[in-house]
Formats: structure tokens, sequence, C-alpha cells
């Protein structure tokens, strides 16, 4: 196992202290939390990007909303202009309220809350649930948010995550040992059977597998929006995720082979010169057009798309979960609202 940043393996020790003693303070109840009248279910990962935790989330909200739920999503937008604490809609700014905020607000089909203090925002979230449903709170990336008490955190977790290193030498925000206060960890479909072998052989869940978290395998899939355009013959791909290589593998696992992927730091804000550059690209590899992802795709611009369109279509590809034992699954979890909302009443 090789760290990304070996330079930096002498400070994950120390990375890994600040952590034990958060979690202590937290324990002794030295760290103040706030806690909602409603269920707060945490989404959350151990690494600092690109386990697919937004489209779980769109998946829980819609399977919460089905069964009667008043569900909101309480979010950080990460990198967002705004200081504000405020409700998110469909057509706001990116570059104001983050990328997957808004994301969230168009696909979700639930309210969205965006601050840097989630109980904040859960508070108004509160304020906004008028009719006479049970109100649910869905924390998104929240395995690491301390000022919102959360009643049940489901944590993704991927193989990379296995082979990776605390920060600042890989991209950890927690190690393995951490996924022991999870309720409920969730493992790729290709990656169940060798991740389910792992954990049980960790002392945390061997000593005490009663005790263990439940497990769900969620189903990736990649469904490219034509919006009435042919798709592209030879295009070039564009993204700024944490993780862009397993963007161009998922597209080679649908048949659909880029040309080339250019990748941008996580949730880059494109401007004009991103633009320019993506088409001096696609003209010298004569490219058709453009795929990206649907993170991405919030960001580009009308008049982006006017300029890129001067190559061809712009392609976006949307990822789509599913849970494979979904009617277990939603029995757990249907339950584990319904335990919180009565000890909550």
């Amino acid at each position: 196992m090789s760290a990304r940043r070996p330079l930096l393996l002498p400070l994950a020790p120390l990375y890994r202290s600040v952590l034990a003693i958060k979690r202590l303070m937290l324990r002794l109840g030295w760290l103040k939390q706030g806690r909602l009248p409603s269920p707060v279910i945490s989404v959350g990962s151990i690494s600092a990007g690109g386990a697919g935790k937004t489209p779980l989330v769109i998946l829980l909200a819609g399977i919460l909303s089905r069964r009667g739920y008043a569900v909101s999503i309480l979010t950080r937008g990460y990198r967002r202009a705004s200081k504000l604490t405020g409700r998110v809609e469909p057509y706001d700014d990116p570059r104001w309220q983050g990328d997957e905020p808004v994301l969230l607000a168009q696909r979700a089909g639930v309210p969205v809350f965006a601050g840097s203090d989630r109980y904040q925002a859960g508070l108004l979230a509160e304020k906004d649930t008028t009719d006479a449903k049970t109100a649910v709170h869905l924390l998104d990336d929240g395995f690491q948010h301390r000022r919102l008490a959360r009643d049940v955190d489901i944590v993704l977790l991927t193989k990379e995550d296995v082979d990776d290193h605390l920060l600042p030498a890989g991209n950890l925000r927690e190690p393995l040992s951490a996924l022991r206060g999870a309720d409920v960890i969730v493992l790729r479909e290709e990656e169940a059977e060798e991740l389910k072998q792992v954990l049980a052989g960790m002392p945390e869940f061997a000593e005490y597998p009663e005790s263990a978290p439940r497990m769900w395998v969620i189903r990736r899939r990649l469904r490219l929006e034509e919006n009435g355009e042919p798709l592209p013959t030879m295009p070039l791909a564009f993204c700024g995720i944490a993780r862009p290589e397993s963007f161009t593998q998922m597209l080679s696992a649908v048949g659909y082979e880029p040309m080339e992927t250019m990748a941008f730091e996580d949730h880059h804000s494109y401007g004009d010169e991103d633009v320019t550059r993506l088409l001096e690209r696609a003209r010298q590899l004569g490219a058709n057009g453009f795929v990206t992802t649907e993170k991405d795709a919030v960001k580009i611009t009308p008049e982006m798309h006017g300029h890129l369109a001067a190559v061809g279509p712009l392609i976006v590809s949307r990822l789509i979960v599913e849970l494979v034992d979904e009617k277990e699954a939603l029995f757990q979890l249907i339950t584990m609202v319904g335990e919180l909302d009565r000890r909550k009443r």
C-alpha cells in the first residue's frame, strides 16, 4: 500500500491523534452537539471524496418520501461562496450555493438546506415542515460532522479506502476502525465479497460480531442523458471530481469510450478559460462532442454550453445507485427510523 503523498506520511500519526482527542472530547461531553427534534440519518464515508454519497442520498430521499416521510437534506455545500444558512433551490447559482447542494435540489425532489452549521440548517428545515408527516433529515457527508447529533450513521466504504492512508498522506479522514461507529456500511456490488472478508477480519468486528454494523450492497450504473441529441462517437470527457479515473472506467463499462479525460480539481468552478482549454483539446483530438458528470454539468452555464456546441453536444452522465437487496434494506431503515421517532415522542 503506497501513500498518495509519501513525504507527508510522518504527519499521519499526528492527524490520528487529533481524531482520537476529538472522539474523547465528544464522549466526555466537552464538544457541544445540537440535537434536532426529528431523526437525523447521516450518509458519509471515511474518505475525503469520491465514495458516491450524493447518489445514495438521492436514493434514500426518494425511498423515505415514498414511504410518507417529510424528508429534508442538510448539507455543507463544500466551496460554496455563500456564508448564509438557507434553503437551496434547483435554479440557484452553483458558485453561490455549491455544486452538490444545487444538484441535490434538482434531483432529490425534497427540500435542501445548506450551511456550515448543519444544526442551524436542521432548525430551518424543522420550521419548513408544515404538514402532518413525520420529519426525517438526511445529513449529507455527516460522518465527521460533530456539531449535529446523528441518530443513524450510514457509511460508504470502497476498496480504495481499505488501501489508502490517513490525511495528509492519503485521502482517509478516518481510520478503518472508525467504522465500528456506523449503523450501516454500504458496499459496492463488485467489491462487496472482498470487503466483507476484510471487515470480518478486523478486531473491532471479529470480537463482537453481534454488534457489527448492518451491511447494504449497492449496484451502480451510468445513464447517459442525450437531451434529444445523438451521442458523440468520439467524445472528450472532463470532470472535476475526487476520483476522475472511476468516471472513465464507468464510461468504458457501458461501452462509451472517451478519446481522453481532462481532470480538474474536485469541485472545480468552471470559467471561460476552462472552456477554451476544452475546445482546444477537442479540436486537437478530433473530438465531436463532450461528456461530463452531472455534478460538473450544473456548473456549465448556457453561454458555456453554446461555446462547447461549436465542437459538438455535451452529454451528461448520471450515476444511478440501487440497493441490491432493497426489501431487506428498506425494512431495516424504516425500522430504525420508526424506533427513533417513537423514542423522541
